[in-house]
């Protein structure tokens, strides 16, 4: 069983039909609307699939960054662009089939001289990741500037 190191508690309140107001427990977090789309909700903010990319992709930059930088982070080296793909199971219920996640990884951060055990590490460190694969298959590429593969993990 898994040793049990923390909890957070996030409130959501509804605003109206499908939209709800979240609101984090950190003083400087901004709330903020989740919605369904249309014929449920406005869209008139990120439904709860689309906050799930959005952490897995985070989740990931950020590690890929702590471990090729530490405390000498550079601003403005990683761009990130996460793919999710819908699908319905045998019920016809829709799901989260698959995430597709590429990092580009600007050039100060790829001088680091643990470019290479970093790339072996990093998936491993990403909390949300890791623990989605548990469910639902996660691709990762990390890219240079110029679009040349770096590292690839289905």
């Amino acid at each position: 069983m898994a040793e049990e190191i923390g909890k957070f508690t996030i409130q959501l309140e509804q605003e109206d039909d499908y939209a709800f107001r979240v609101k984090f427990d950190l003083n400087k977090a901004a709330d903020v609307i989740m919605d369904e789309p249309p014929p449920l909700g406005q869209r008139n903010g990120p439904n709860a699939s689309r906050m799930l990319a959005a952490a897995a992709a985070n989740c990931l930059s950020a590690s890929l960054m702590f471990c090729l930088a530490k405390e000498e982070v550079p601003a403005r080296n990683v761009n990130t662009e996460v793919t999710c793909t819908m699908v319905r199971n045998e019920k016809k219920r829709l799901r989260v089939g698959r995430l597709d996640v590429r990092i580009t990884a600007g050039d100060e951060l790829l001088t680091s001289k643990k470019l290479d055990r970093c790339m072996t590490l990093f998936e491993d460190f990403c909390v949300v990741t890791a623990s989605v694969r548990e469910g639902i298959p996660v691709g990762v590429e990390v890219v240079n500037g110029a679009g040349e593969l770096l590292h690839k993990a289905e």
